[in-house]
């Protein structure tokens, strides 16, 4: 515990592996590979640096003096002069060459961009890893009738797998998304205070295809295909906005699926993990609240919200450069990522170890097939010789007197109802046969087995992993 204000995202929520992703050493460092990335290119080009200083500076990247550089950016209010201070201090042959022609967003925006792509590749494999989940579950599921709803009232039969397909669908155009944002981002590279490459002109005495070839080989080392065409002095705040939105997408899929499984937990039909030693409620020992599944809902209205922030820096961006994007960026953007992590863990868990109860279920469809079978009685009462319209009717008003009862606490009697009306045509034991559920699902079972195959594409290279969440 600590006597300082921490983020329940980092102390409670996301991965280890993203809190690493967005700590202090890992963006630091990446500035110095930065640094270190634009002093090569810069050497190769014909600029006077050496291979003794690029060296220095390679051999320093993780020597970070954060107390130095607390201390200088005190004096100096500039972060970014402030870490070049201090890497001058540990690479002293190099200091005299750190972020040559560069300017403060070579590696603020560079870094990020850096990040956040690293981000969203593990975005990606735990989006697979939900779809893979499901799917799994879809399959095991995919013939076992269930009864289905439209505007939470009782509706025509699906399978629960069929269901759980809606779900898998939202999270694969998840994952097309998040696709098309990796492959579609682009570096910032080293353009200048107001994205002109100025200074560069100078340093390389006009020669524009060294420019050229100085951006081409900092980006290649960081994974990047290209740079942005044109810029100011920060990559286009868009950008910010469209990686935002995607995660808000993923945590719309998330609140779906989950408060779907939080009204079914209701109804006692499916129900998220429970661990045995787990407590419901510190009053009512007898609960088992749907707590993972709420969380995911919790988390997903702040993520949804959250993205609000990259929209309206992205729309107030003032000519080449102005500077209130810095501190919102800071907080939003690897906010919105931990908490699309956490979310994402989550559903993982939950997907994992979904149970339904088949009896409830199967209780369940019981209860209310007689009314989803009226039509096919209609049918087969006309087809023995029956008025259709009489027979409409006689369902109507016999449907309406079952319901009465049904509000009333007793038990569904439509069935014996209908049997007692002459017109209608149909013995008891007649339509119980006409009620078998499988009868009533349509093609649930085709349309799972043929999505399931459809897609299986996108789960190329995913290795499943136990899905654990901190608390």
């Amino acid at each position: 515990m600590t006597n300082k204000y921490e983020s329940p995202l980092s102390s409670r929520y996301a991965s280890e592996y993203m809190l690493g992703l967005f700590s202090s050493d890992t963006r630091y460092q990446t500035w110095r590979k930065l640094w270190v990335s634009l002093a090569k290119a810069e050497m190769s080009l014909g600029l006077p640096i050496t291979e003794e200083q690029v060296k220095e500076l390679e051999d320093n990247i993780t020597n970070i003096d954060y107390d130095c550089v607390a201390k200088r950016e005190h004096e100096v209010r500039h972060d970014v002069m402030a870490h070049v201070y201090a890497y001058g201090k540990v690479a002293p042959k190099a200091a005299g060459i750190i972020h040559l022609g560069a300017t403060s967003c070579y590696v603020t925006d560079n870094a990020d961009l850096v990040i956040y792509k690293d981000a969203l590749l593990y975005i990606r494999k735990m989006i697979q890893g939900v779809i893979a989940n499901l799917c799994n579950f879809a399959d095991k599921y995919k013939d076992m009738p269930t009864l289905g709803y439209t505007h939470y009232q009782p509706a025509q039969l699906v399978t629960v797998g069929k269901r759980a397909t809606l779900w898998i669908q939202d999270f694969v155009s998840d994952l097309r998304d998040v696709d098309y944002v990796i492959s579609t981002l682009k570096f910032l590279g080293c353009r200048g205070t107001t994205g002109t490459e100025a200074s560069f002109m100078k340093l390389f005495d006009g020669d524009e295809s060294k420019i050229d070839k100085m951006n081409e080989m900092i980006a290649h080392d960081f994974g990047f295909d290209e740079c942005f065409d044109v810029c100011g002095q920060t990559y286009p705040r868009k950008t910010d906005s469209v990686i935002l939105n995607v995660l808000s997408s993923v945590a719309q899929s998330c609140y779906r699926m989950a408060n779907d499984i939080r009204l079914l937990q209701h109804d006692r039909q499916v129900e998220e993990p429970f661990e045995k030693s787990q407590i419901g409620s510190s009053a009512m020992a007898y609960k088992r609240n749907p707590m993972r599944s709420e969380r995911i809902c919790s988390l997903a209205r702040y993520l949804m919200a959250d993205a609000q922030n990259a929209a309206m820096t992205a729309s107030v961006q003032w000519l080449e450069r102005t500077l209130d994007d810095s501190a919102n960026r800071r907080i939003s953007l690897p906010e919105g990522f931990l908490c699309a992590d956490a979310i994402l863990r989550l559903a993982q868990n939950v997907t994992d170890g979904m149970h339904v109860n088949d009896k409830i279920v199967e209780k369940t469809v019981k209860t209310y097939l007689p009314f989803m079978a009226t039509e096919n009685l209609m049918m087969e009462a006309v087809k023995r010789g029956g008025d259709r319209q009489q027979i409409h009717e006689i369902i109507r008003e016999c449907s309406m007197e079952a319901t009465a009862k049904m509000k009333n606490g007793e038990e569904c009697d439509l069935l014996e109802r209908l049997s007692a009306k002459p017109e209608f045509g149909l013995t008891l034991e007649e339509m119980n046969q006409l009620l078998t559920p499988s009868m009533y699902i349509g093609r649930c079972s085709e349309q799972v087995t043929k999505y399931i195959e459809k897609i299986k594409p996108l789960l190329v290279g995913y290795e499943a992993k136990s899905a654990e969440i901190n608390l």
